[in-house]
């Protein structure tokens, strides 16, 4: 995991979402992003985290969910792993409780300190993000914000979601599909166009997302 990037997305690929939009992460994904090659070194970490949780009147249990799975080992057969189903708070907790000395862990505390605020901050606390800060938020704000679409769409009865999001991007872009924008910004095939913006264009893309979802 040397040389990570943040801009690569890291936080979001390992990122699920339940079928009425909840996010969360597993922790055993997120202690290999936070370079954690050893488990009951990292439980140590997920068990100040619970304190810290606890220590704030906040429910542990709402945020560190004990979950057990089934993995096959070397032999063939399988064994039972315990796991966490992770909050976005939960994983700020775990960041802020972790090895301050790893670069990866400066970016997680970023990353999940952004994540977990309101959706609605005030323009002045706004106005005191970092760059990176603010595309965080934004785009958090997007990727909530086409859920919300998409929900409204197919009880539309919409079936072809690139065309319907396309005629989107054309209403927005000036007639480019996206295609023509992932090309326009020399990204990878289905490389996300979204973790390519910066925070004022993606603030553009949600405004437009909230005017047909409101």
């Amino acid at each position: 995991m040397k040389g990570i990037d943040i801009n690569n997305k890291t936080f979001e690929d390992i990122k699920h979402t339940e079928e009425n939009g909840v996010e969360f992460w597993y922790a055993r994904e997120l202690m290999s992003i936070l370079q954690y090659s050893n488990w009951q070194n990292f439980e140590k970490i997920i068990d100040k985290a619970k304190i810290s949780c606890e220590n704030s009147d906040i429910n542990a249990i709402d945020h560190f969910t004990d979950i057990n799975k089934m993995v096959k080992i070397g032999s063939g057969a399988y064994r039972e792993q315990i796991d966490f189903k992770l909050t976005r708070y939960a994983c700020y907790l775990i960041a802020q409780n972790g090895d301050s000395r790893k670069k990866v862990i400066a970016l997680a505390q970023t990353y999940f300190a952004v994540q977990t605020r309101k959706q609605e901050i005030t323009e002045k606390e706004y106005s005191m993000l970092t760059e990176d800060e603010k595309r965080f938020y934004q785009r958090n704000l997007t990727r909530k914000g086409n859920y919300s679409l998409n929900q409204t769409a197919k009880k539309s009865g919409v079936k072809n979601f690139d065309k319907f999001h396309n005629a989107g991007y054309k209403g927005l872009y000036n007639g480019e599909t996206a295609d023509d924008i992932a090309k326009r910004k020399g990204l990878r095939y289905r490389e996300d166009i979204l973790d390519n913006m910066g925070s004022e264009e993606l603030a553009a893309n949600f405004k437009f997302i909230s005017y047909y979802t409101n």
